[in-house]
C-alpha cells in the first residue's frame, strides 16, 4: 500500500507543512508505506494549459501520483480557500489522479474555513472519481504554541485516524477504481 503526503505550503516551515511530517511519522508508525512531498523546493511552474505538461518535474510527479493507492493533502487555508499551490498541482499532473482515495489536512487561522476544502474535494470526485475521505484533520491556530503544535492529544489522534482511514479506503478500493 502506497501512499503520498504532499505539503502543499510553499512555506516550509509553515503550519500545514509541519502537519504533513506528523503524517508521514504516523503512517511509518504504522508501517506503511508512505513518501512526503513538499511542494516548495520543487518550484512547479504555474499551469499554463500548454507546455508545462512535458516539463520533467511535472512528469515525475505525475508518475509518483500514478503510482500512490492514497494521497493526504496537507495544505494551508487562505481566505476560505484552499492555497493555489494544491491546485496548481492537480492542474499540473490531471489523470495521474483518477481513482485514487485523497485525504485531507488543512491548517487555517480561525474555524470559519472548515469547509473550504469542499470545492476542491468535489472536483476531484467529479473529474477523476476520487474517493474522498469522510474523515479530514482541520487545525487552527489555536493548536499551536509560538509556530509549534502544542502538546494536544486530540490532533494527533485525528491525524492517526485520517492515516488510517486513507489508508483502509485505498486497500479496500485497490483494484476496484479507474
Amino acid at each position: 500500500m502506497r501512499l503520498l503526503i504532499f505539503s502543499c505550503s510553499l512555506n516550509s516551515a509553515s503550519r500545514s507543512a509541519q502537519l504533513a511530517q506528523l503524517a508521514l511519522e504516523d503512517c511509518r508508525a504504522e508501517g506503511r508505506d508512505a513518501e512526503l512531498v513538499a511542494l516548495e523546493p520543487l518550484k512547479l511552474p504555474v499551469c499554463d494549459g500548454d507546455g508545462v505538461y512535458d516539463l520533467p518535474a511535472v512528469i515525475e510527479l505525475a508518475d509518483k501520483i500514478r503510482a500512490a493507492q492514497g494521497i493526504i493533502l496537507a495544505l494551508p487555508v487562505y481566505n476560505y480557500g484552499i492555497n493555489a499551490a494544491a491546485k496548481n498541482l492537480v492542474e499540473l499532473t490531471g489523470e495521474a489522479w483518477t481513482g485514487k482515495v485523497i485525504g485531507f489536512i488543512c491548517a487555517a487561522g480561525g474555524p470559519g474555513s472548515y469547509m473550504s476544502v469542499m470545492p476542491f474535494a468535489n472536483s476531484l470526485m467529479l473529474d477523476f472519481r476520487c474517493v474522498i475521505a469522510p474523515r479530514f484533520v482541520y487545525a487552527t491556530a489555536q493548536e499551536f504554541a509560538d509556530e509549534q503544535l502544542a502538546e494536544d492529544g486530540d490532533l494527533r489522534r485525528r491525524l492517526r485516524g485520517l492515516t488510517r482511514d486513507v489508508a483502509t479506503f485505498a486497500q479496500a478500493l485497490d483494484g476496484l477504481t479507474g
